[in-house]
């Protein structure tokens, strides 16, 4: 093991790998050729995509995600699916293959559609509690002193919004005759 892997666990060597995948791919042509079973990907290679998925996981634009498990595993899974795409002969500037760089693309856009489907589902649940009201969660799965503690917070909270509301309209009314002031003195002038 080299000092970059002891340091960083979910490093990958690029050329190792990039050669890795440049074999794999070869192999599977030309068993899609010949007709027969293609290959199942090495354990190298699988390795090297969970490493991949979860050190682009730990990048600051995806380490807080509660779900970011579930986008690692979709990151290899659609590496695994994608593997088969791989274009050997893709040009780069070193003219060298760069594996490494392709399927953290397809990780980051895994993460990506992980995080909308999330969003989705998040709204989906927020417009149904808006829509069941506070004291059906409140009083879920509970005994009756329970619920009666329970309802009788929910209540102090309705007269806090109550309250809140009441002194929003106040200032919007204010604020309102405020600007009609202004504006008929600005219309004096």
């Amino acid at each position: 093991m080299t000092s970059k892997a002891k340091a960083k666990p979910h490093y990958v060597n690029n050329k190792e790998f990039s050669l890795a995948v440049v074999e794999y791919v070869k192999e599977a042509n030309a068993a899609r050729k010949a007709e027969i079973e293609i290959p199942k990907v090495t354990n190298y290679i699988a390795t090297c995509f969970m490493k991949i998925s979860e050190g682009l996981s730990h990048r600051p634009n995806f380490v807080r995600y509660t779900y970011r498990e579930e986008m690692v595993m979709d990151g290899v899974e659609n590496c695994l699916r994608a593997i088969g795409n791989y274009n050997i002969e893709t040009a780069t500037r070193t003219g060298n293959p760069n594996a490494f760089s392709y399927f953290t693309q397809i990780c980051y856009f895994a993460f990506i559609r992980r995080i909308t489907k999330e969003k989705k589902q998040q709204d989906i649940k927020f417009k149904f509690i808006e829509k069941m009201g506070i004291e059906d969660f409140a009083a879920m799965g509970m005994d009756d002193a329970g619920a009666q503690e329970t309802m009788a917070y929910v209540d102090t909270l309705r007269q806090r919004i109550s309250q809140v509301r009441t002194q929003d309209a106040k200032i919007k009314e204010f604020a309102k005759i405020e600007k009609e002031k202004e504006k008929l003195e600005l219309f004096m002038v």
